[in-house]
């Protein structure tokens, strides 16, 4: 009778698959709602708040995986440090408002004396505590979960601000394109999967769904660069081609490594807040992985390329 009961209330794989795209099609909302309002300095506000809002519950969430494990952090400390990392990255790059050039050097210059000061900040921390006596493992766990999402999600703006006037086009493009891949190995994993990857670690994800992801954000990319390149400067099909198997690949790596995280918390989402999702983590993962590969990618790969023409 359990047995029975507990088959009829796990959820089909349609119908898993329809609260996710529910939760993606209000969120996609979301997004181009902000960053298309038609208000530059009401696309940045709405491109902030959104960041510090997936900084906060991401960081929330990755702690309280940590703490499941039997890992101790400084969970205040990493919070405030992400908010403050995030604020301080836009002020540096959208100098625009405050009269001062734009410089790439300046954003990185910022966060490297973040860093720096963070994890100084973070050994204090452990000085001033009575009862932790793990100064080690905390001080690597906060650190790591500042790395992890607030710092990887400063690439998003870096995207935005750095790429010139039309920047807001590549982020459209990269969401795209890795959420494009996740579908794609999660639609062709659930019809023709047969071969696991790394059940291991994730049990549900195989070959032939990652061949799916490749095809599918593949196509995805050549598709947006067709009917958007226009507004995308030195982006043709050949880069098309190359970021659709790059972020398609690194985007399952991601997505791997969060898994690897919710295993060893004995978890199997990191958080309820969408529904067919899980948490902002669950949201994230190959967003994180792949935000610093299309932004490396743009600056010094596609500018390269015109720079020789």
């Amino acid at each position: 009778m359990s047995d029975v009961a507990a088959t009829a209330s796990t959820p089909s794989k349609a119908r898993v698959f329809l609260r996710r795209l529910t939760s993606t099609l209000i969120l996609w909302t979301v997004i181009l709602v902000g960053l298309f309002s038609g208000n530059e300095m009401i696309s940045d506000g709405v491109c902030l708040v959104l960041l510090i809002f997936l900084a906060i519950t991401g960081l929330a969430e990755f702690y309280g995986l940590a703490e499941k494990r039997g890992y101790t952090c400084f969970q205040g400390c990493g919070i405030v440090g992400g908010v403050l990392l995030l604020v301080g990255t836009f002020f540096h790059l959208t100098t625009k408002y405050f009269g001062i050039n734009d410089s790439p050097a300046r954003a990185n210059d910022f966060e490297t004396g973040f860093l720096i000061l963070f994890v100084l900040g973070l050994c204090v921390r452990q000085f001033v505590s009575k009862t932790n006596t793990t100064g080690i493992l905390t001080i690597a766990t906060t650190l790591f979960g500042l790395m992890y999402v607030p710092w990887l999600l400063n690439f998003i703006q870096k995207i935005i601000f750095f790429i010139g006037v039309d920047g807001k086009y590549f982020l459209l493009y990269f969401i795209l394109v890795t959420k494009f891949s996740d579908m794609g190995a999660y639609a062709v994993g659930s019809l023709i999967g047969r071969h696991k990857m790394i059940p291991r670690i994730s049990p549900g994800k195989t070959w032939e769904g990652f061949g799916g992801a490749i095809l599918v954000s593949t196509g995805a990319s050549l598709a947006f660069v067709h009917f958007f390149g226009a507004h995308m400067y030195g982006m043709n099909s050949l880069h098309a081609v190359i970021l659709g198997v790059v972020l398609s690949s690194t985007a399952v790596i991601g997505d791997l490594i969060e898994s690897l995280f919710k295993r060893e918390a004995a978890v199997k989402d990191s958080g309820q807040l969408f529904p067919g999702i899980g948490g902002i983590l669950d949201l994230l993962d190959s967003l994180l992985f792949n935000a610093p590969i299309m932004y490396l990618y743009l600056r010094h790969i596609l500018t390269h390329s015109l720079d020789l023409k």
